[in-house]
């Protein structure tokens, strides 16, 4: 069993950044420095009734009641003799002492609270109205005491600087549409039930909102008296409870926006607290995305947002597709590898002047949300660091251990190993007196990929905590594992997809029960889909080995495949019991629902999106993959299984070919030629900006242009002080909006993409000037597209056509001026085109038989085979695998009958 820390569920980090726009900047509300006649006659009143109470009752029944329990009640002839009225009064003398002494414990808890401010104050059982009596006349006798201490610091703060002044964007709302908009919502906040012995302060809250804690006396002035979903009021800053809706300032972040007058209950129930406040926080991110609801609720917005194409409804399960895939870094990584693959092979079978099918909707968002969350380099890690782990161990003669549990983080790779052992080959280092092993994080990205097999191909991600990803071997359990929950389908489908795109294993197959037909599109080589129970576990019994044996031979060089069992449909007793034999002397993995007895690992996905293994103390945000994004994922595959291309869409003509002022170079590494630099910090961002503008010469609504630069959500503030930098930078001649409120660029702003298109197209009606002019406009490409674009930015090209235009055009265009030279008998000018044009669609395998034809044409057979042996060794070598076309591999039988032999010479030597 782990000895480390239970993992948590996993918090997400907001940017820092400030709230929506204000024309009119407000002061800071205050607290009045004096108490008002009615909160001291309030407080007076509270005082004197819980004297009386907590004294005069007790007084009072001793003096006329006697003692709580009377010498009657204590005679034993009592339950034997007939009931009196004297018996009578003394039993409801004991009711009233005990809820005397029930009202008493409940004020000193209350005060105890109060005085303390430890915050919600803890629960008495049995006490709710008590309490609630309790905590309203505590409040009132403690507000009477202390409002000094509320108000002295609040009249001690100096007074916040004046904002700096900042230029004026010309899209801002005009003020009277901003107050109006302001009377029809608010922002809200919900107050969070306590996470262990940690409750929520208006403070944290204002801290967390606003960014700044002491702006707290904000929240508690647009509060104070008003009644919440329980009755009480907010009385004092420290005393405030769960389940309450704070109104907030319109600059505050991490809210709800709700309507003006919505009541609280309301709004509670629409968005209830929850420990950890998981949901709600992720809500928050939606909030601030594109459809940010104060922004689309303007008229103008919408009806430009639905010219543009942007889908406007919410997410069928309540989250952004982005929300949970980007979050999947570990099967996003494996997804792509995948996917690119598959574009690997649409690419073999592209036709002139059509380029690959391209994904929409929800499947290109899919695909953004892939692009934003993988993480290829901790997939590497894991997938290098544990064959040279198999590896060392082999080399040594030992038998792998049982690794029952991962965590990987930006850091380290761990892994919790049982039974303890102080020994693991370098560069793994032990921790936990043997129960960890650890690769840090700087070591295994210097380790060269490994040869050796892959020991423990049934790691698989359950979620995040805190500080990375956390993995269970499946076949660790050595038992049923006894999946439960409201989502477990959802778990299952992440599982799997996982399973099946995995870099860190070998041979495997997956068998789906009751779910998952689909996947098949991912991993048909991995996957099977089967309606039942029954048929799956004769294949199971037939094919089980024992534990130690596969170990062995996956170190070893005599791998056996890999078997997983993900079952959504509930085992008969029957099948459970054949299940639960298979799986102990089986080394595989077996995830089954339903009521499963004697299962060795019980998997909870709970409701709010948690997922808890007890057996392995592990409790972290949950790896899921909903209906809505499980179809979008299927649809992105079957996408990319399309051969059948799409046509071009033709190129607008362009008037002019002198120089611009402003040239925005996307051939090649990314420049912006005109203007000079932006300070480094934000220049990416800028670049950014502007490539999106300048392949969308349209226009683009400030709100889409939000969505795309910060596709996890941005502040509208933040969003339009970027614009207006840039506007600053480049000049409004440059940079402009039109009526609708689109930003455009300027007609002296032009990318060499379109210049490009321009000269291709001047070609195609001058035969006379054909070779010279797509000569200029290969000339143009430096690279690969948009080389050296900073990490984790520019997703939104999954979505885009840029890429793939750009891609076949410009193989096109070197494929045409290919012909044309050797027909003009210059096999040299050919190889020069086909060269410029593998700069950027190095994919495209008709570039390379274009580059065989032309080298054959020179007559050097030694150059010949030099292309050759390139193409090879890249082919074999290639990221995303699969070899060469078989277009490919015959032209180069046609060409050089002898290439086969020199590559088995190679692979032998």
């Amino acid at each position: 069993m782990p000895t480390r820390e239970p993992a948590r569920a996993r918090r997400p980090a907001y940017p820092a950044g400030q709230g929506r726009p204000r024309t009119l900047r407000q002061a800071p509300a205050r607290i009045q420095p004096r108490r008002r006649p009615g909160d001291v006659l309030a407080g007076l009143g509270a005082l004197l009734l819980l004297v009386a109470l907590v004294g005069g009752v007790p007084y009072a029944l001793l003096r006329f009641a006697g003692p709580p329990i009377s010498p009657e009640l204590l005679n034993l002839d009592l339950l034997t003799s007939s009931v009196g009225p004297s018996t009578i009064m003394a039993v409801l003398v004991v009711f009233v002492w005990l809820a005397w002494l029930q009202l008493a414990v409940c004020v000193v808890v209350e005060v105890y609270a109060g005085v303390r401010r430890v915050g919600m104050p803890a629960r008495v059982p049995l006490s709710g109205g008590t309490q609630a009596l309790a905590n309203k006349l505590v409040s009132a006798v403690l507000l009477l005491f202390t409002a000094g201490a509320v108000v002295v610091p609040i009249a001690s703060m100096a007074t916040p600087p004046a904002p700096p002044p900042m230029t004026a964007v010309a899209f801002t709302a005009p003020v009277a549409e901003q107050e109006e908009e302001t009377r029809q919502s608010k922002k809200v906040y919900v107050v969070q039930p306590p996470h262990g012995r940690h409750h929520e302060s208006l403070w944290e809250i204002a801290e967390k909102c606003l960014g700044d804690g002491r702006r707290y006396p904000e929240i508690f002035k647009l509060n104070q008296h008003k009644e919440q979903p329980d009755g009480a009021r907010l009385r004092m800053a420290d005393l405030i409870r769960p389940g309450w809706v704070l109104d907030m300032p319109d600059d505050a972040r991490n809210t709800h926006v709700v309507p003006a007058h919505q009541a609280r209950a309301q709004t509670l129930e629409e968005h209830p607290a929850k420990a950890g406040g998981e949901r709600a926080i992720v809500r928050d991110r939606v909030d601030q995305s594109v459809t940010q609801k104060q922004d689309v609720a303007k008229p103008e917005v919408r009806d430009a947002l639905q010219e543009d194409g942007v889908r406007m409804q919410p997410a069928a399960d309540g989250l952004e597709l982005v929300d949970f895939l980007a979050g999947a870094s570990l099967a996003a990584a494996g997804l792509l590898a995948v996917l690119g693959r598959r574009r690997r092979e649409q690419l073999w079978h592209r036709l002139f002047g059509h380029r690959v099918v391209r994904p929409r909707g929800d499947a290109a968002e899919v695909e953004v949300a892939l692009r934003l969350g993988a993480d290829a380099p901790g997939a590497r890690i894991l997938d290098i660091g544990l064959r040279l782990l198999g590896a060392e161990l082999a080399a040594a003669g030992r038998t792998p251990p049982t690794v029952y549990g991962a965590h990987l983080s930006p850091r380290t790779l761990d892994l919790w190993i049982h039974p303890p052992d102080g020994d693991p080959p370098a560069p793994w280092t032990v921790k936990d007196g043997g129960q960890v092993w650890r690769l840090a994080a700087h070591e295994g990205r210097l380790l060269e990929d490994q040869p050796g097999g892959a020991p423990y191909p049934g790691l698989v991600s359950i979620g995040t905590d805190e500080s990375g990803r956390v993995l269970v071997d499946l076949e660790a359990a050595q038992g049923l594992i006894n999946i439960r929950g409201p989502q477990t389908t959802a778990a299952l489908a992440a599982l799997a997809v996982e399973l099946a795109t995995n870099r860190w294993s070998d041979r495997m197959r997956i068998t789906l029960v009751g779910f998952g037909e689909e996947l098949t599109a991912i991993a048909p080589d991995r996957i099977r889909a089967v309606g039942s129970l029954a048929a799956a576990l004769p294949e199971l019994e037939a094919t089980a080995a024992p534990r130690q044996e596969v170990l062995t031979g996956r170190i070893t060089g005599r791998p056996r495949d890999a078997h997983y069992l993900l079952s959504a449909v509930a085992p008969t007793h029957d099948e459970a019991r054949r299940l639960a034999l298979l799986a102990r002397n089986d080394t595989a993995g077996y995830v089954v629902t339903g009521d499963v007895p004697h299962a060795t690992w019980t998997w909870e996905i709970t409701e709010d999106g948690l997922a808890k293994i007890p057996e392995l103390g592990f409790e972290v945000t949950a790896q899921l993959l909903p209906r809505r994004h499980y179809r979008a994922l299927i649809e992105l595959f079957r996408t990319a299984d399309r051969m059948d291309g799409e046509a071009i869409p033709e190129a607008q003509p362009l008037a002019d070919l002198h120089p611009p002022a402003v040239e925005i170079r996307l051939l090649g590494p990314l420049e912006v030629v005109g203007p000079e630099p932006m300070e480094q910090g934000r220049m990416a961002l800028a670049t950014e900006l502007l490539v999106y503008l300048a392949t969308h010469p349209g226009g683009v609504h400030p709100v889409v242009l939000g969505g795309v630069l910060w596709p996890r959500g941005v502040q509208a503030m933040v969003r339009d002080a970027t614009i207006a930098r840039v506007t600053d930078w480049l000049g409004p001649r440059h940079l402009r909006i039109d009526q609708a409120g689109r930003l455009t660029l300027g007609p002296d702003v032009r990318t060499d993409w379109v210049l490009f298109r321009e000269l291709v197209r001047r070609s195609q009606g001058d035969p006379t000037a054909r070779a010279v002019l797509l000569e200029k406009a290969l000339g143009l490409v430096r690279g690969p597209l948009l080389s050296g674009r900073p990490e984790g930015r520019y997703a939104w090209l999954a979505g885009d056509e840029l890429e793939y235009d750009v891609a076949a055009e410009v193989a096109d265009a070197a494929h045409r001026l290919c012909e044309l030279r050797l027909a003009d008998g210059a096999p040299e000018a050919a190889i020069a085109a086909v060269r410029a044009a593998l700069l950027l669609a190095t994919d495209d395998e008709s570039l390379w038989r274009d580059l065989l034809r032309a080298t054959h044409a020179t007559g050097d057979l030694g150059r010949l085979r030099a292309v050759v042996e390139g193409l090879t060794r890249r082919s074999t070598s290639h990221p995303h695998g699969g070899g060469m076309a078989p277009e490919t591999e015959a032209l180069i039988d046609e060409l050089l009958p002898s290439w086969r032999l020199h590559v088995v010479r190679e692979s032998t030597a």
